[in-house]
């Protein structure tokens, strides 16, 4: 069980305090507590995950659109798609200590499920949905940008996996297939390029030549991320 230590230590760290502190317990409950607890009338925090999910994309966009003016669109997509991925949901979550708060049932506490990402990112999208509901979309977009600003400036100035950025995209698009095919090489051994495009099923959505077929394929990816949007 949590203690009313851990909700307020957690909420410290949020920078919000719950009127209704329920939706927050909910907000941290997963499907395999709520299942192993069905007759005490307990619920999982998925329906908050699915609200969350989308407030945070429409805040995140938001917030790349006032913070970077004159950012292609393209760019964009692949800055928000970055921002709020698993693994940075997961990597802010764990910044709060998330996981020592979630309510998991026996075989995902014994599975290590307080450190999987895939759970944490869930339970940060949950809790942003909580926000919402308790406070106003006032209050949630505060807490989207006080703690994403600095994070969208990392990303940006970071070293970008344009891949992943891409891959995250196409993950919301059921039964897609996304690949990557080389097209050409030339050039002598000590300075070979190479041509690879990317397809999303049998179309090609992206061209990029690089020194190294890693390094083409980011190429791929970018343009691809320029052409496409979610």
């Amino acid at each position: 069980m949590i203690t009313d230590a851990q909700y307020r230590k957690l909420e410290k760290k949020l920078g919000y305090s719950f009127e209704d502190i329920s939706l927050l317990r909910l907000a941290l409950t997963h499907s395999s507590y709520a299942n192993e607890n069905k007759k005490n009338g307990e619920v999982c925090n998925e329906r908050l995950e699915f609200l969350g999910d989308s407030i945070l994309g429409m805040m995140v966009a938001t917030l790349i659109y006032k913070g970077k003016p004159g950012m292609p669109e393209g760019q964009m997509t692949k800055l928000r798609a970055e921002l709020v991925c698993e693994k940075s949901l997961a990597s802010l979550a764990a910044s709060f200590c998330l996981g020592e708060c979630l309510l998991l049932g026996r075989g995902e506490e014994k599975g290590g499920g307080r450190a999987r990402p895939s759970i944490l990112a869930d339970a940060m999208e949950a809790i942003i949905a909580a926000v919402y509901l308790d406070g106003g979309i006032t209050s949630v977009a505060r807490l989207i940008k006080k703690h994403f600003t600095q994070r969208l400036d990392k990303f940006e100035n970071g070293n970008t996996d344009y891949k992943t950025a891409l891959q995250e995209i196409i993950q919301e698009k059921q039964g897609r297939n996304l690949y990557y095919r080389i097209i050409g090489e030339s050039g002598p051994d000590h300075l070979k390029s190479f041509a690879v495009e990317v397809l999303l099923d049998d179309r090609v959505i992206g061209n990029g030549i690089g020194k190294s077929k890693k390094e083409a394929e980011q190429a791929a990816a970018r343009s691809a991320l320029a052409e496409i949007s979610t």
